[in-house]
């Protein structure tokens, strides 16, 4: 009954677009949310001194966070910064996490061009195998030769030692 009627009030939501009478949401590329800058605090004349610290901190502020050696690493390898000592003490979230998105999809390639590398390589192996006439089926066989060879003279090596002992 539930499943039924939100399927029913999609289908209304989706004929209504479609039909004109309500306008299709768009995507202007522009960020809605914490798009401010950042305020400063107004304390009142009377409490207003030159060179305190309390007249400095901000009263709105997109929050700021001390990154990592690791987060170090991160910006530098998504070229924010050059080396390690120009990554300032204080970074914002967007910054980390932009790089971290740069850092990943650089990972993805890297291991694109390792799988791409790897199968050309296993694909020469294979070719230089099969000109040698080698292939898992005749390596099984010989390990399995090979193992009723010594299967039969672990029974010729017991046999022995049981006729010894008689």
């Amino acid at each position: 009954m539930i499943l039924s009627t939100i399927h029913r009030s999609r289908i209304a939501f989706r004929t209504l677009i479609v039909r004109g009478h309500m306008p299709a949401p768009r995507f202007t590329g522009q960020r809605k949310l914490c798009s401010r800058p950042q305020e400063t605090a107004k304390p009142p004349a009377s409490e207003a001194q030159p060179g305190t610290p309390a007249a400095a901190q901000p009263v709105f502020r997109i929050p700021g966070h001390k990154p990592t050696d690791f987060d170090k690493k991160i910006l530098i390898w998504a070229g924010r910064f050059k080396t390690k000592e120009q990554v300032p003490n204080m970074v914002s979230m967007e910054m980390i996490e932009a790089a971290r998105n740069k850092v990943r999809v650089k990972v993805c390639y890297l291991m694109i061009l390792a799988t791409i590398m790897g199968c050309l390589v296993m694909a020469v192996l294979g070719k230089q195998a099969a000109a040698r006439h080698e292939s898992l089926t005749s390596w099984n066989m010989e390990r399995k030769a090979r193992w009723r060879q010594e299967a039969q003279q672990e029974q010729v090596a017991a046999t022995v030692v049981d006729r010894k002992l008689q």
